[in-house]
């Protein structure tokens, strides 16, 4: 299917059923398809992200944790779903946020915002704010605040790991943590601040730039700089069973549930062996390790005991390749991530793309 044929798909979708929520302002798309043109086509590996804006707070917050469950809203789905031929991810932002200031300082929602295709606006609202961000998006004030964002963001997620964290969760913010960095250099260079495939995006960025080598000391970060193909195909291997077990004991309600649903496996499963056969293995390697390590949250809170040992065996093997096996090991990247903040905004000076105000 094609791109556009697939935001007008989205916008059938949220004209039956999302005007109907409480407190319903508006809709439009965001993510990576964002910047894709009405006539690429949407892969099977790829989703098309909605955000849908309410007025009520209090619905917003509901709708938030019908997505942590992974359940419906009783007029939209949160989280991932399959809409005809397509998959669909919605999520949910009260119209507050939605002001200028709050919406150029912000590097996730700045990015779409200029690029985003408004499915529905009744009060005109998004359409203006759109105008308004298109025509200061680039100015320096705003670059210089959504990549403070991006770091302040690096610096939550080294500060919420304790001891006391289970190691996976450890595990997930650290990686989160270094992965941030690359949206760093992303958001200075007004370019996509992509999830899954952050590490192709600012390999082609730093290319541009001749210095493709500051992208292997990204890798270095979180401990990819040296992994083979081979290892990382063999953890997507023992990932894919352990995706398609974990699946059938989700029970408790879990942030992301929809991500690791059978409707997802395209994206985590197929979208991660895209990456390796184009010869990118170890970009596809940081989303491997996030689900991974996501799918043993899911295990060690709703299994029974009775999922093979091999499960908790193969975790320990991928982290011991990214060279994490310990908290004593989380703490020194950690440390390591922040030391390297500074590198990063040096990186940043030599971008060209900034406006002056």
């Amino acid at each position: 299917m094609r791109v556009g044929q697939a935001r007008e798909t989205a916008r059938q979708r949220v004209n039956e059923e999302a005007s109907r929520i409480p407190g319903f302002c508006g809709a439009y798309t965001i993510g990576s398809t964002n910047w894709l043109p009405e006539d690429a086509n949407l892969t099977t590996t790829s989703d098309l992200d909605i955000m849908v804006v309410l007025t009520d707070p209090y619905q917003a917050s509901s709708c938030d944790k019908l997505r942590c469950a992974g359940l419906s809203s009783g007029k939209l789905s949160s989280g991932k779903f399959r809409y005809g031929e397509i998959l669909l991810e919605v999520s949910y932002l009260r119209s507050d946020q939605l002001q200028s200031s709050m919406v150029l300082s912000d590097y996730h929602l700045a990015p779409s915002f200029r690029t985003t295709n408004i499915l529905l606006d009744p009060s005109g609202h998004l359409t203006a704010l759109r105008a308004l961000v298109c025509r200061d998006y680039a100015k320096r004030q705003w670059v210089r605040q959504r990549c403070a964002n991006a770091r302040d963001k690096v610096l939550r997620y080294l500060r919420s790991i304790t001891e006391a964290t289970t190691f996976h969760d450890q595990v997930i913010a650290c990686l989160f943590a270094a992965g941030i960095t690359t949206h760093v250099l992303l958001v200075a260079s007004l370019r996509n601040p992509t999830v899954r495939a952050r590490y192709v995006a600012v390999r082609e960025l730093l290319a541009d730039y001749d210095d493709v080598e500051f992208h292997q000391t990204l890798l270095e970060l979180w401990g990819a700089d040296r992994i083979s193909r081979g290892r990382v195909s063999h953890h997507l291997a023992t990932l894919t069973d352990i995706f398609d077990a974990a699946r059938k004991v989700i029970n408790a309600p879990f942030p992301f549930a929809s991500d690791l649903s059978d409707i997802a496996r395209p994206i985590a499963i197929d979208g991660s062996l895209e990456l390796i056969e184009r010869g990118y293995h170890r970009a596809a390697m940081f989303w491997i390790a996030i689900t991974h390590s996501r799918r043993q949250k899911v295990l060690a809170g709703d299994a029974s005991g009775e999922l093979p040992q091999s499960f908790s065996e193969s975790y320990r093997d991928l982290v011991g390749d990214l060279g994490i096996a310990s908290f004593a090991d989380v703490r020194r990247r950690c440390a390591e991530v922040e030391r390297f903040l500074p590198r990063v905004r040096e990186a940043m000076a030599s971008n060209q793309g900034i406006e002056d105000d």
